[in-house]
């Protein structure tokens, strides 16, 4: 008599298990699989640091599964049971850590916890700026820099220049004839908006367009010219990017976790764009590859 097909079952729902976290302390952490059109996909979430989730990628071959998290390096490789209801295996995310889950019913599930309540949008008619602003030359020996937009614009270290970059979503190349202090002077600024609401982020730029206009003294002009510029295209393969399950219309998270790796979270093509040009490559990079929505990616 044949084996019955063991692992015909669907893996989809709760897994949970508890990762080991400086000595004694435990950090629970809740799988949600699904399934769509194209196979298995899931969610991570790490409950005791927040609410937030990473999409991940799920695939089951025979009794093994593998799940991989692009937006922070992790992966995961376990081994289903005859019941096909625990896993045993092993958590990636730097050095290797073993890490066994439970297929759970909803009534048994760790409960989430809740996202912050979200504040209401700013009026898309409003025409904002910056109802105070504390503007302070940074400290010479601070390396790094920081934009941010939090309830309130922070920079960090950055200079004029920069801040022009970020505001008209410019390649350094592109700002001519501009005095050395443009790029030399760098300024620490924590600036609230002075209308309700949370700002979208082209009213963030506009606030801080007036603030260079305002504080800086800042006048230019426009111009055409022909400059050289790398473009992102779709490879003959196609996209191998996973599909954001962040807020829509939020904010993505482009920090480099190290020199050569930086995970992208929520990120439009346009916003990964904008980072190599300024942060990264010698020249204007522009996004042609079509895609729409927010996308989540390591780039190594």
């Amino acid at each position: 008599m044949s084996a019955p097909a063991l692992f015909a079952q669907d893996i989809t729902g709760t897994w949970q298990g508890t990762l080991a976290q400086n000595g004694n302390q435990e950090l629970r952490v809740v799988f949600k699989v699904s399934k769509d059109g194209n196979g298995l996909r899931g969610l991570l979430y790490r409950i005791d640091q927040g609410p937030q989730a990473s999409a991940c990628s799920v695939a089951l071959t025979g009794r093994s599964v593998k799940i991989s998290v692009p937006s922070i390096s992790g992966a995961y490789e376990g081994k289903l049971d005859s019941d096909g209801v625990n896993l045993t295996g092993t958590w990636t995310q730097g050095a290797p850590q073993p890490l066994n889950l439970n297929h759970v019913k909803e009534e048994l599930a760790w409960p989430l916890p809740e996202p912050p309540a979200k504040p209401n949008p700013m009026a898309a008619d409003a025409d904002p700026a910056f109802e105070a602003a504390s503007i302070k030359p940074s400290d010479p020996a601070a390396r790094g820099r920081l934009i941010q937009t939090r309830g309130e614009f922070r920079a960090v270290n950055a200079p004029t220049s920069v801040l022009m970059e970020w505001t008209w979503t410019l390649h350094a190349r592109q700002i001519v004839g501009a005095p050395d202090w443009l790029d030399v002077d760098k300024y620490d600024i924590v600036a609230k908006p002075d209308a309700e609401g949370l700002p979208s982020r082209e009213q963030w730029k506009t606030m801080v367009r007036k603030l260079l206009a305002d504080r800086f003294k800042l006048t230019y002009h426009r111009e055409k010219r022909e400059l050289p510029v790398y473009a992102i295209q779709i490879g003959k393969n196609g996209p191998k990017l996973t599909k954001s399950a962040g807020d829509p219309n939020g904010g993505p998270s482009l920090l480099f976790r190290r020199l050569g790796e930086l995970p992208a979270r929520n990120a439009s093509m346009a916003e990964f764009a904008s980072v190599m040009q300024t942060a990264v490559l010698d020249r204007p990079v522009i996004d042609q590859t079509g895609l729409e929505g927010k996308w989540d990616f390591v780039l190594t």
